[in-house]
């Protein structure tokens, strides 16, 4: 089989690597020519563990190829993926169509034969409807179907996500498309992954709920880890006691600084607005966006707390600056609201981060750029883990004293214990947890 995947960003190239590795020749499309020549000579523009060594592999195997010839990539395939950011568009917070748009209107004029159009982007009920209809105006001979097959990717797993899904969601009514859709899904069947087949519409609001479903969850647990700390309790046996249970389940109860990323925020947002423009409000999700946003912006009051009120000529060291572990993405990343607000109230921040501080460095200016974690906590009156990559869980206590000049962690992630980090002298700040004393 043969397919085109419009679009190289996260979602389009690791699409495109996986299906490559299931043995279907891909030709990735991109406008930027300075990114495709890039990908040409191997190099990937976006950290994705395990991803760069899956291009180069099926790109020397002839099955993975990039272009910036649209035309060219959509003649002879069997499906074409739209996989182009869908980002909020400012002022409203609706989706932002016009890039789907603009290739379905390409995808118009260089369709020869029967394709299935497949919306691989993030959008909002009914987007499937009107690429149908752009492209059935523009090419009324031509012969195609248009399917919408959601991603569910986390970034930093996105390759096992891919190989081994929970599901696969094809939004397709034809026999034609879905036939086209299943042969290219035959290694996932083989491993006995359900395909769940609905409507377009369906399928589409799918990736929107769960998504939202899932910040829900986020923010219901950070709720939770606030009333814990009012009352004494410990947020983790909280979310340990109610994730045991299999209708709730464990997954998505830690407790932090409010989530973000390139999903989850964009998403839930999308949904609220289509939801209001349907006339069928979705108010807990409207609120689960409010208190996310203000959440985040709470985190940096959080550490002013801890450095006695004030951070009026003091440094700050800062772990992590990206939304999650294993990723360089910044999108919608707490640190872009703590790290100003820190040097608003008068704190220069000194961070590192182990892949995003050349992405974090263009959003956040003022900052000191540190080449390893302990250059971070040089001279600095506190230290605030923002990201739990797996470097700083293992970090030296002893080093650590010694380079603070006060012994004072805030930890957004909870990724040390509190009798740990009492016992060692220090004094110790993280979410929904008893302080314990030193």
């Amino acid at each position: 089989m043969r397919i085109a995947m419009i679009g190289t960003g996260y979602v389009g190239l690791v699409s495109g690597a996986c299906f490559s590795e299931f043995g279907v020749d891909v030709v990735c499309v991109d406008k930027d020519a300075g990114k495709i020549e890039g990908l040409k000579r191997g190099e990937v523009p976006i950290y994705e563990p395990g991803l760069e060594d899956l291009v180069a592999k099926n790109a020397e195997a002839g099955r993975l190829s990039f272009t910036t010839d649209l035309a060219e990539a959509v003649e002879g395939a069997d499906a074409v993926f739209i996989a182009v950011g869908t980002p909020s568009r400012r002022g409203d917070g609706h989706a932002d169509l016009t890039y789907v748009y603009d290739a379905a209107k390409e995808i118009a004029g260089a369709l020869k034969d029967y394709a299935v159009i497949v919306t691989k982007s993030t959008v909002p009920v009914g987007t499937g409807r009107e690429v149908e209809r752009i492209i059935r105006e523009a090419r009324p001979d031509a012969e195609f179907d248009v399917v919408s097959n959601p991603e569910f990717l986390r970034e930093g797993s996105a390759i096992e996500d891919f190989m081994r899904p929970d599901r696969v969601v094809i939004g397709a009514t034809g026999e034609r498309a879905q036939e086209v859709m299943r042969a290219l899904y035959r290694p996932l069947y083989l491993i006995e992954t359900p395909i769940v087949f609905t409507s377009l519409e369906t399928s589409e609001l799918i990736k929107y709920a769960a998504n939202s479903f899932l910040a829900v969850k986020i923010t219901f647990i950070n709720e939770m880890a606030d009333l814990c700390e009012k009352v004494g309790a410990d947020v983790h046996d909280v979310a340990r006691g109610i994730g045991l249970d299999g209708r709730i389940g464990k997954k998505f109860l830690h407790p932090g600084p409010g989530y973000g990323g390139s999903c989850f925020p964009k998403d839930s947002l999308a949904l609220v607005k289509t939801a209001q423009d349907s006339n069928s409000p979705v108010r807990i999700v409207e609120t689960v966006v409010d208190i996310n946003d203000k959440r985040k912006k709470a985190m940096a009051e959080r550490i002013v707390a801890a450095c006695g009120g004030s951070v009026e000529g003091k440094t700050i060291g800062i772990l992590g600056v990206t939304f999650k572990p294993n990723t360089d993405d910044m999108r919608d990343a707490p640190s872009l609201d703590i790290i100003p607000a820190l040097q608003a109230a008068g704190a220069t921040v000194r961070a590192y981060d182990p892949e995003g501080m050349e992405e974090a460095a263009e959003m956040l200016k003022g900052v000191t750029w540190c080449d390893e974690p302990y250059a971070a906590m040089e001279g600095a009156d506190a230290l605030a883990v923002v990201t739990e990559w797996n470097l700083f869980r293992a970090l030296d206590f002893d080093r650590m004293k010694e380079l603070l000049a006060r012994p004072v962690v805030v930890d957004l992630r909870n990724i040390y214990d509190p009798r740990q980090m009492a016992d060692a002298g220090f004094t110790y700040s993280c979410i929904g947890r008893p302080a314990a004393a030193s």
